[in-house]
């Protein structure tokens, strides 16, 4: 699958600069994965429709808020949809918002992670 970035020629590279960010393509969901320590933060693949789209993890109540506000944010595509939020990356989400939701998926994960993990990311 070819890596689909569409109005955001930036997104790979951010997401990789991420402190400890990995990058792998799962052939079995045709998509690839941004993770940390073998957990996934980020996840592009196109939906059922075929549209590219980037699926992120965030806070329950800023998932819905930004919904509320963006048409092309949407419950996470095969993913739990109180948790993960997808981005159709041909819509209309501005550059600064998408990087807000892809540094709040990154921390939401780090977070998670033991203190000798999250020290070994970041230093």
């Amino acid at each position: 699958m070819k890596q689909k970035t569409l109005k955001y020629p930036w997104l790979d590279e951010y997401l990789m600069s991420k402190a400890g960010a990995t990058k792998d393509f799962k052939e079995e969901w045709m998509a690839y994965r941004y993770m940390l320590c073998g957990k996934m933060f980020a996840m592009q693949a196109d939906d059922n429709h075929k549209r590219a789209i980037i699926n992120l993890k965030l806070e329950p109540t800023n998932g819905a808020f930004l919904r509320e506000q963006f048409p092309d944010i949407t419950p996470g595509y095969y993913m739990n949809k109180v948790h993960w939020n997808s981005v159709y990356l041909d819509g209309e989400v501005p550059d600064e918002i998408l990087k807000e939701m892809i540094d709040e998926s990154h921390a939401i994960l780090l977070a998670s992670l033991t203190k000798k993990q999250q020290k070994e990311i970041l230093g």
